[in-house]
Parts: C-alpha cells; structure tokens; sequence
C-alpha cells in the first residue's frame, strides 16, 4: 500500500506542476504543457498519462488520511492527539 500512496504522491506532484506550467504558459503566450511536450502531441498516449494522474489523486483522495502523520488523529500514551498546526510545525 505504501507504493501505491507513494506513486499516487508523485503523480499528483507532477500534474499539480504541470497545470501550473500550463497556466503561465497561457500567461506568456507559450504551450508549457509539459505533458503535451515531452509526448509530442500524441492524444491517446496524453490521455492515458492524465488518466493515471486522476487516479493517483482519487487514491490519495480516499486514502490519505489514514496514513499521513497531519492528518490522522494518533492515540500517544493513551491520549488523543491531533495536529492542527502547519507541517514542520
């Protein structure tokens, strides 16, 4: 399960980026697709990519709480614990 969270993480990561790119790039008048750039234009293959991207968000949808140390409330010496403060807080 650690690997799927880990794939999903990057996926989103890297779609996260690439929406941005694409939103300058319309800034400044450019294709900064990154997607779209490295797969030369290719739909089939640019769908599939942004298919597994939605799927990565959809796991971590559903299952980020449970293992992220922010998120999920951890029971510490018998006391309920949880973090309300920013990450590296």
């Amino acid at each position: 399960m650690k690997s799927i969270h880990i794939i999903s993480f990057i996926l989103v990561i890297l779609g996260g980026l690439n929406w941005g790119l694409i939103a300058l790039g319309d800034f400044v008048g450019s294709n900064w697709n990154v997607v779209n750039l490295i797969l030369k234009s290719t739909p089939t293959t640019e769908a599939i990519v942004y298919l597994l991207i939605g799927l990565g968000t959809l796991v971590l949808l559903f299952t980020h709480k449970k293992g992220c140390d922010v998120c999920s409330t951890k029971s510490v010496q018998g006391t309920s614990q949880k973090t309300d403060a920013p990450m590296g807080m």
